[in-house]
Order: C-alpha cells, then structure tokens, then sequence
C-alpha cells in the first residue's frame, strides 16, 4: 500500500487515485532563464522516482511537467544578452534536457510550454473575470484573493500575512495589495500577444493552472514541487484552478526539501551556486545522481564535498560487488534465495514508505555486506543460478532508483578519473609509487614502503593488498 505525505493534510496518506490503476502527475518545471542548476536537479531526480515507482507498483502513470519561457527574469535576461527571448530560452531548455539525460531523468508525458498555451491562458482568465473572482485593471487583470475563501489553505497562511516573501509587485491598479496578476500589460520592448484587455503577457502563476487541467482534467491526483513553490505559487494555482471549475484541483500535493551548499542557501551573493554542468564537470553522473537519492525526497540535502565522496566510495563499492555476482552468474535460469526475497520486501516496504530512498540504500548495503562476507569466505564456488537471482533483485530495485546499471568495471575506472581530476593527480603517478612500494616490500624495508602509503593517503588515495596485488580506491 502506497503512503505518501500530503502538504495538504501535512500527514502521509494512502494513495487513493481518482481512476483505479491510474495516477495524474503535474510537477512545476524550469523557469528557462538560466541553465538548470544542482537544485533543479535534486527536484527532477526526485521525482523522476516517485515516477519510476509508480509504474514499477502497476500504475498506469500521466505525468506532465510545465516549461516556463516567459516571465519577467526572461525577458531581463534576454535583455542583458541583446537577445530575442526565445533564442535565450531554447537554449536553456537545450541545456536542461542535456543535464537531466546524464542524469538518467526520465521524459514526462507532456511537457508544454506557457508561450504555446497563450489562448488556454486567455480563456481561463476570462472565465475567472465573468465568475467576479478577477477584475481588469488598466490593461492588466488581478485575481481578486479575498474572493477565494479557501485562499491560504495549503501553506496555513492568512491573506493578509500573504505580501510577506512573494514574487508580485505591489501596483497602484490593484484592488487589494494581495492580490495577484493574471495577465500582465505589455512594457516598452516587452514581448507580447494580443488579448481582450489589450497587448500582455500571461503572469507566472496562471499558466500551471491551465497547462495542468489541460493534460490532466479540472481534477488530478498529484501536483509537486520544490518547496518554495509551496507559497505563493501553489496557493495561487489552487485558487485560479478552483475558482474557475468549481472543482478540488488536486488531492496529493508533494514537495521536495531545500538543497543547500556546505550548509548554507546557494546563492551567487555567496559564490556557492553551481551549475548541472558545473557538478558533471567533477562528479560522475550517477554519483550525482546516488547523492540526490541517499536524502530522503523531503528533507534538506547538503552538497558538500565530504557528502558527493561518501557517495562515490559507496557506489564504487556497490558496482565492484555486482562485479563479483557477475563472475559467478552464469548463463543459468536465476533462482532469487531467501535473503534476495528478503532484500526486496524490504524495497517494497520502504519505498510504499512515501519513497524512502535512504532506506533502501541501507538495505542495499545490509545485502551487499552479507554477499561480500559470504563469497570472501567460500570454500567452493557459489551457486550461479543465486547470483544470477541476486541480480535480477538488484536490477528491480535499480530499474526504479536509476543507480547500478551500468557495466561495473567502466563505470568505476569512470568514477575514479573523476576523483583523480579533482585531485589533479595522475594514475602514472599513482603507479610510480606503487611500484616503489612493491620495490620496499619485496625488500622487507617497511618503513619506506609505509611511507609511500603515507604519501598516497596524503595525496587522497586508499590502497589494499590483496592476493592478486594491490589495488587503490578513493579514500
């Protein structure tokens, strides 16, 4: 059975979907005014997830996730640049979708865009005017929030503490310092398009609420986000939506955790914002990928270097333990032994668990460890038909996390390149002093040959001795 929490009722509740066997997915999307950066892809990696789980369980998935491409930053961006708006957003979607590709994030169903909805726009504020829940106002038109007065149920806000962290303007033509654009008057150099209140452009909050009950009907199963959508962006499209059908918008609302970097907000202020690119740039994909899922969905994550390292260490580890299934895995029909059953109850329960990732990894570790000390000491060669089951087990769980199912041996040298660029160290210096160290050992000089481990540990590499020679791992 499916829980999972509900920012609505701030409590985990089962999933219930409006149509047996079926589940309707809206997430909000990039604003495309700049390339996507490493919060985008805790948020996409996230849900990517949640959806992977959802079908893997049965479900019948619609999933839906907006693009943003018009929007005051744009058209300040585009500006900046000397260039036309969608030359500037064509290339930062081209951007996101290179970033999430490498990050094995999944296509959605539908994935519209604002500029291509401008007449669904359009109609839905006109719906809201002819309702009295939205008003022209030279050449603008606002939702009227005090008109709506379920206003404030998802972030348990009162109307009027609503002004305190929002993205609208405070402007003269407003009725009431609360409410909201739903369409904006165009600007002197502003992109626009033609409209019953004059020349505009949509505002920011209206387009989620058409593009939305567009794909997926006036009523759907779960709409997510990052948390900082929560208010007022999520507010606000629950009061358009409903206002304008008459019907509840959404049951489930999902929201992922802050990402912050060496424990503080990213920002540029700081010079601590990272780009996708920035972080594929030192780290594998998949070792970005493994971080973001190592927190669970709703809690802060920390991007720190200590962290991004653990997850190296800890998926280098997995693969070189899928290696050695491999090496016993013939080709045989796979027969899944008690503790593989056993390990992938345990996904099920956690993931049913309103997907909680972290404790499906330490259940990979438990099983791992257990494989590990169970080959390490055989006697006689392990049964292949229970490796071959010990991976079908493993690439269940990993079909649906997104992690281990990659060639072992390619992806960790692949890991390994990685830590050593970061270190700017070579595996020709890295060789150098291990033979150096064979030179010592072989001569029963193990002071010296300690020092050549101690300079290996100093430069950040680990090493381990073992029957077919030694070999060195990141630290």
């Amino acid at each position: 059975m499916l829980r999972l929490y509900n920012t609505l009722s701030e409590k985990k509740e089962e999933f219930k979907p409006l149509k047996e066997g079926t589940a309707t997915v809206y997430a909000c999307g990039m604003t495309v005014y700049d390339k996507p950066h490493i919060g985008h892809a805790r948020k996409e990696v996230a849900f990517d997830v949640i959806i992977r789980y959802m079908r893997y369980i049965g479900l019948d998935v619609k999933y839906v996730r907006n693009i943003t491409d018009i929007d005051d930053k744009i058209i300040a961006r585009a500006n900046e640049r000397n260039i036309d708006f969608k030359a500037l957003t064509e290339e930062n979607i081209d951007a996101f979708n290179s970033a999430m590709d490498a990050l094995g994030v999944s296509i959605p169903n539908v994935e519209p865009k604002a500029t291509e909805h401008i007449d669904d726009i359009i109609a839905m504020v006109q719906t809201l005017i002819d309702k009295n829940h939205a008003y022209e106002a030279d050449g603008s038109v606002y939702f009227s929030v005090r008109s709506f007065n379920d206003y404030g149920k998802l972030s348990k806000r009162n109307v009027d503490d609503m002004l305190s962290g929002t993205r609208f303007d405070v402007e003269d033509a407003k009725k009431d310092p609360a409410d909201f654009a739903l369409w904006k008057k165009v600007k002197d150099g502003e992109p626009y398009w033609d409209s019953p209140w004059g020349k505009g452009r949509p505002g920011w909050h209206i387009e989620c609420s058409v593009m939305s009950t567009k794909y997926l009907g006036d009523s759907f199963d779960i709409h997510g986000g990052g948390r900082d959508l929560i208010f007022p962006h999520h507010e606000n499209e629950i009061a358009q939506a409903e206002a304008a059908t008459g019907q509840k918008f959404v049951n489930y609302w999902v929201h992922n955790g802050f990402l912050n970097v060496e424990g503080e907000k990213m920002s540029k202020s700081l010079g601590n914002f990272i780009t996708v690119d920035d972080a594929l740039e030192k780290y594998h994909p998949e070792v970005l990928r493994y971080f973001m899922i190592s927190t669970h969905y709703r809690t802060p994550i920390n991007f720190s270097l200590q962290n991004l390292q653990e997850s190296e260490k800890q998926l280098s580890y997995f693969y070189s333990t899928i290696a050695m299934l491999k090496d016993f895995a013939t080709a045989t029909e796979p027969v899944v032994p008690e503790k593989g059953e056993e390990f992938i109850n345990l996904f099920r329960e956690a993931m049913d668990d309103d997907f909680n990732t972290p404790k499906v990894l330490a259940a990979v570790f438990n099983l791992f460890k257990y494989l590990n000390d169970v080959y390490a000491k055989k006697k006689t060669r392990p049964d292949a038909s229970a490796s071959a089951g010990y991976l079908k087990v493993i690439s269940e769980m990993a079909s649906v996390l997104g992690i281990l199912n990659s060639e072992p041996l390619e992806i960790m040298e692949s890991i390994k390149d990685f830590y050593l660029k970061r270190l700017n160290v070579s595996k020709t210096d890295i060789d150098e002093i291990l033979e150096e160290r064979a030179k010592w050992r072989s001569e029963k000089n193990f002071a010296k040959s300690d020092e050549c481990r101690d300079r290996l540990i100093n430069m950040g590499i680990a090493i381990k001795d073992t029957p077919t020679g030694t070999e060195w791992g990141i630290l």
